[in-house]
């Protein structure tokens, strides 16, 4: 039996903090927003008590990600904490961070879009926008948790595989799952923290010249081609091999059944009370990108169905159907909490 009395209730605000604290981190920036501005305030909570964390509220979300790559350049675990315009503001910086191999956490805790949306409404309309917000061929490592024991968890792993990619990682939690409170032993949790590898510029005896432009082997700006090619396919080839190594999913299978549901975040909580009442078989990928490819054509092979369940009109279905090259049949939740009845209803009209 649990002993309740070694658990303690937390927020999913609470559990980030809780994550970036053990990691580490000292600092972070962040503009307010519903509904990530109770990160900032639990971060602030615990900066009265530890003199080590520092906090900036930045004017604006354009400021935070740009000083939040400056206090990791500086030598800090530093992450930054927004919502739905929010990071569609930071895009130019998430794509500055990765061109000039910045670790940095950036939490995006969404809500109802476009534009400023419905703040207190729950979404899960950023999915693609983590792989295809900035210019160019960027791309960022993304984990999606469901419960306040991952948030903790996955939030650890999003600080390790910045410094092992040296890039921006994005943590994408939803209004529904930043507010939840669960009872926990975060504490003893047994997590393994990646030490900071990246010197602070002020202790670094090789300078660091950073610029717009590509340099050849002697360290000469160029405009050459084949330079540029090698450098993104570089920088593209260490995330996706630092993602291969953290990724991670749960998978409920019932061979005796033809259907597949998809679904992450807090969409999946749902999803786990349908599938254990109807025997549907479950992936739940908890690292949103890269995708696993190889799992996901060896597990869908096997099922005549496959559905996924989203807060929006269908962003990781469509990627999941570009690997597998099998049809995602869709199943949107759009504008208030997910109802399991309703999503019964069309998961059977799809299985008829």
């Amino acid at each position: 039996m649990n002993n309740t009395k070694k658990h303690k209730t937390y927020s999913g605000s609470d559990a980030i903090v809780e994550a970036a604290k053990r990691v580490g981190a000292t600092f972070l920036t962040g503009y307010p927003i519903t509904p990530s501005s109770e990160i900032m305030h639990s971060w602030v909570k615990e900066k009265i008590k530890n003199k080590k964390l520092k906090f900036i509220q930045s004017e604006d979300e354009i400021a935070a990600i740009h000083t939040a790559l400056g206090a990791s350049l500086a030598g800090s675990k530093a992450f930054t904490a927004t919502s739905g315009p929010g990071f569609s503001l930071m895009q130019e910086g998430l794509a500055l961070g990765f061109a000039m191999q910045i670790p940095l956490v950036v939490i995006n805790s969404q809500r109802q879009g476009p534009a400023t949306g419905m703040p207190t409404i729950a979404s899960q309309g950023d999915v693609l926008q983590t792989q295809h917000g900035p210019h160019g061929d960027y791309t960022a490592i993304v984990f999606c948790p469901n419960s306040i024991k991952e948030l903790y968890e996955l939030t650890i792993q999003a600080f390790n595989a910045a410094e092992e990619c040296s890039s921006p990682v994005i943590l994408l939690s939803e209004a529904y799952m930043t507010n939840l409170r669960e009872q926990e032993n975060l504490e003893k949790t047994k997590v393994e923290i990646k030490k900071r590898t990246l010197k602070p510029l002020t202790k670094d005896n090789t300078s660091r010249h950073f610029t717009g432009l590509t340099k050849n082997k002697d360290g000469v700006e160029t405009f050459e081609a084949e330079t540029y090619q090698n450098w993104i396919e570089e920088r593209r080839n260490l995330i996706f091999k630092t993602g291969k190594k953290y990724s991670s999913f749960e998978l409920t299978e019932n061979k005796k059944q033809n259907t597949l549901l998809i679904s992450y975040g807090i969409t999946s909580r749902i999803v786990d009370e349908i599938v254990k009442e109807n025997d549907f078989s479950h992936f739940r990928p908890k690292t949103l990108f890269p995708i696993n490819e190889k799992v996901l054509k060896r597990i869908s092979k096997d099922y005549k169905n496959i559905i996924a369940i989203e807060m929006n009109e269908g962003q990781y279905a469509g990627k999941v159907q570009e690997k597998i090259l099998k049809e995602v049949k869709r199943i949107r939740v759009i504008g208030a909490q997910p109802s399991k009845e309703d999503i019964l209803k069309k998961i059977k009209d799809f299985t008829k």
